[in-house]
């Protein structure tokens, strides 16, 4: 009986530093991730996940136009965003 307890304890060990090292952070970063994308506002530059660098000129539920030179919009999923410039890189 006391294999199993010493056995039961090493797994619950071994489960709350997988919380902490692994499942927590990436919980954390995802609600930073959530936030920066629902804090995007018309006008805010933008870096996609291509590179590519560009300013919001409309946003719909789920895409956004981004014009990424002079008379050049593309629509792009928010998802695509990979970071605004300056807010936390």
């Amino acid at each position: 009986m006391e294999q199993w307890a010493g056995t039961i304890f090493y797994m619950a060990v071994f489960l709350a530093i997988l919380y902490f090292l692994m499942i927590r952070p990436q919980q954390k970063q995802q609600k930073r991730r959530q936030e920066m994308l629902n804090s995007l506002k018309v006008d805010d530059r933008v870096v996609l996940a291509g590179g590519i660098h560009g300013r919001i000129t409309k946003i719909k539920d789920r895409t956004m136009m981004v014009r990424i030179a002079d008379k050049v919009e593309v629509e792009v999923d928010k998802a695509g965003v990979a970071y605004v410039p300056g807010q936390g890189e």
